[in-house]
């Protein structure tokens, strides 16, 4: 890992900002992606503060002229990237069933959870084909699990947040798709559910964001042989 580069979408809090950290402890250029300027530098200062290569990249995952800047910054000052993690999430209401969920809020959580990893991964793509191992992580979760929904048993079926959980679903599909059209060269491409972390969408989360990156740290640190097309937590299978 020492020498490479990685990006973190919405890396300025939370998961993203425990995976920022961890990524840069391991001597990777790390690129702390936030859509607010000013957090985003404040993340980045305390990242280089801490003895870490951080570099603020601005990044609104929902509008491309700002995600091309971003790639072509990039470019001319690595020439390439090797670690993408498309982090950046919103949510909605958790009160709601999917019957009443405002189709606004739900055009709204896709727009970023869904349409703009899209955007970013399609955009950096060009800049990870020129790693020598390229890795994609996709942060969804064991809520955009059907089968998980599917049994009446599951004890967290009880959060039915269409546009949330579906945004995940449909991240999770973007991940097999691209996986295998990526199959004959040397990027992966996997989904990872960290678990439930502390984090200002899930404040009553259980872990600490640095201990729930151990998961994504796995994915993006992957050998030549490691699975590619999978969704994982804690190094195992979760069914789709």
């Amino acid at each position: 890992m020492n020498g490479s580069v990685a990006l973190v979408t919405g890396a300025n809090r939370g998961l993203g900002f425990g995976n920022a950290r961890r990524i840069g402890e391991t001597g990777a250029t790390v690129l702390v992606g936030a859509r607010d300027p000013n957090r985003g530098a404040v993340a980045a200062n305390a990242l280089s503060a801490a003895g870490l290569k951080a570099i603020f990249v601005r990044l609104d995952v929902t509008e491309i002229t700002i995600i091309e800047a971003a790639a072509r910054t990039i470019e001319e000052r690595f020439g390439r990237l090797d670690i993408l993690f498309n982090n950046a999430a919103i949510s909605t209401e958790v009160d709601v069933p999917p019957s009443l969920s405002p189709l606004a809020d739900v055009r709204r959580v896709f727009d970023t959870n869904v349409f703009g990893a899209i955007a970013v991964t399609q955009t950096m793509l060009p800049l990870l084909r020129k790693s020598e191992h390229g890795r994609i992580v996709n942060v969804s979760g064991a809520l955009g699990s059907l089968t998980l929904h599917s049994d009446p048993d599951w004890e967290f079926r009880k959060f039915n947040i269409l546009g949330y959980n579906a945004s995940k679903t449909a991240l999770n599909a973007f991940t097999v798709f691209l996986a295998n059209e990526l199959r004959d060269t040397p990027i992966k491409v996997n989904s990872v559910s960290p678990g439930s972390v502390r984090t200002d969408l899930n404040k009553a989360g259980a872990m600490d964001p640095y201990d729930a990156a151990e998961g994504l740290m796995w994915l993006a640190t992957l050998p030549s042989d490691g699975p590619t097309g999978g969704f994982f937590r804690d190094r195992d299978m979760i069914p789709w």
